[in-house]
């Protein structure tokens, strides 16, 4: 659906984004995370043809947006940067001066989006009456209405408060799971990201430094949060099943080897068991890891 190739960019002699590259599937929710500056809203600026490469390309469709960018983004909707509307205008006079720019305005069309996004109420309200959260739904309703089938999203929960944040993952995953919606977006909500995403990447200082499933990190090798009597001849019991001891309260075990099998030794041996938990490593986990410099670019 979308591949980018190797995008190279520089502002002024610093580098933004250095040979880049990450590929989406069709049907896929993939992010792009980043601290400030790693390069997450050039990536969505050079994939719109707003911001021009210094090298690199970017299909979408199999169709290069820098040689033909308007049949490449033909079938993508967006929401880029900080939302512009006309303040002095209604909700619903915006969308139809805004969808008019770019080929015609359909009635019809935009009702049914304004009632999908829960807008129908104040879409005849002046948009300087609307709350950001809104704002962020008329933003939706625009990016729809081409009837979309890749959507790009930068920062999209920016500024929402806990409930519009979970109305926003809950519309996206519907989106995805009724038409096949292919969504790409950046974001620094972590756990939002955890929540809705296929797969990410990370950023860091124009790079690509990690790109992988989400359930890739969960699934690695398990580790426990143990609390134990005897931690000395705990150790060896662990060790003798092919444990790695990582802290005076954290073990590893091979994937093969069940933990019930280790706790149950441990009892047999006469060392009490006050703890046994899996710990469950986290998107923020990784992320911390790679921006402390523990990752490596792949």
């Amino acid at each position: 659906m979308l591949e980018a190739r190797g995008l190279t960019k520089a502002f002024g002699g610093k580098p933004a984004l250095r040979d880049v590259s990450f590929k989406l599937e069709k049907g896929e929710i993939y992010g792009l995370l980043g601290h400030n500056g790693a390069g997450k809203s050039t990536s969505l600026g050079i994939i719109l043809g707003m911001v021009a490469p210094d090298e690199g390309e970017v299909e979408i469709g199999g169709v290069s947006v820098q040689k033909n960018r308007g049949q490449a983004l033909r079938k993508v909707g967006a929401i880029f940067e900080a939302p512009a509307f006309y303040d002095y205008m209604s909700g619903w006079e915006n969308l139809r001066i805004l969808m008019g720019y770019s080929g015609g305005f359909d009635a019809k069309a935009a009702r049914e989006v304004v009632e999908r996004v829960g807008l129908t109420k104040r879409i005849s309200s002046k948009v300087r009456t609307y709350s950001h959260g809104m704002r962020q739904r008329l933003a939706l309703a625009q990016a729809l209405l081409p009837e979309p089938e890749l959507l790009l999203l930068d920062e999209p929960t920016d500024g929402l408060d806990p409930e519009g944040i979970k109305w926003f993952r809950d519309f996206i995953l519907q989106l995805r799971e009724e038409r096949g919606m292919t969504v790409l977006f950046n974001s620094h909500l972590l756990a939002e990201v955890e929540l809705m995403c296929d797969r990410v990447a990370i950023l860091r200082e124009g790079q690509r430094v990690f790109e992988g499933s989400v359930n890739s990190f969960r699934d690695g090798v398990p580790t426990y949060q143990v609390s134990l009597e005897t931690w000395e001849k705990g150790s060896e019991i662990v060790r003798s099943l092919g444990g790695e001891i990582i802290a005076q309260d954290k073990i590893a075990l091979p994937a093969e080897i069940d933990p019930a099998q280790l706790v149950e030794r441990l009892v047999q041996t006469g060392v009490k068991v006050r703890e046994f938990a899996r710990i469950r490593r986290s998107l923020e986990d990784v992320y911390m890891e790679i921006l402390d410099g523990k990752g490596s670019p792949n």
